[in-house]
């Protein structure tokens, strides 16, 4: 999963940051509305975490241009504003959710998952296909019942392969999803996560993973 993070005071986003790294999210940094906005606009994230207060434009401009764009990724405000009608204003604007400043990691991650959950609502919690079973909330994946020990990258490819099984996935929307802004698009990481991840998942009798000739990966039942 790749978050967005806009957020002016680095005494909050540097710990925050690492923090949701830690817990195996991809997560892009803006320190201005205005990078932050751009950054929304011209990436897919599937989740942004907004300060309210700002610099160049503020959490409320921001939500208003990305709603005005037709997105519809999920929002969570952070603002130190705790008046009821002030609340009530940000929900109004277009976010989905808020959090009055300090706030604690927990409460921001129960409420991230809860976010996150609401798009894949026809999607079931627990991922299955074939003999693997993979728990996005507890991190947990399975083979025949059997853990397997997968890194956070492996981890969130088979998770994303997982939730549109048969479809092919390209390589740009794998870096996106998967990676944050500093990754090298042009580096082989992806062919060696996805060979490691072969090695873990597949057995000689059955492929999984299917490299698609100049269009990308999927997790498919071979053929």
């Amino acid at each position: 999963m790749r978050l967005l993070l806009v957020e002016d005071d680095p005494e909050v986003t540097r710990p925050l940051a690492l923090a949701l790294k830690a817990v195996n999210f991809a997560v892009d940094t803006a320190r201005d509305g205005e990078q932050g906005c751009f950054l929304a606009l011209t990436n897919n994230y599937d989740l942004i975490i907004l300060d309210y207060n700002l610099p160049k434009l503020n959490g409320k401009e921001i939500i208003k241009k990305i709603r005005n764009e037709g997105r519809t990724t999920p929002i969570i405000m952070t603002t130190v504003r705790s008046e009821i009608k002030d609340k009530v204003d940000l929900l109004n604007s277009g976010a989905d959710d808020y959090l009055t400043k300090p706030f604690v990691l927990s409460e921001l991650l129960a409420r991230i998952k809860a976010l996150l959950r609401r798009p894949s609502a026809l999607s079931p919690e627990i991922l299955k296909f074939g003999v693997l079973e993979l728990d996005p909330n507890k991190f947990t994946a399975t083979k025949n019942g059997q853990r397997l020990q997968l890194t956070n990258k492996e981890f969130a490819i088979l998770e994303f392969l997982m939730r549109d099984p048969g479809q092919v996935k390209s390589r740009q929307e794998i870096m996106e999803h998967v990676w944050d802004q500093n990754a090298d698009p042009f580096s082989n990481t992806i062919e060696v996560h996805v060979g490691n991840l072969r090695q873990k998942i597949e057995d000689p009798k059955e492929r999984l993973i299917f490299n698609i000739s100049n269009r990308g990966y999927k997790i498919d039942r071979e053929k």
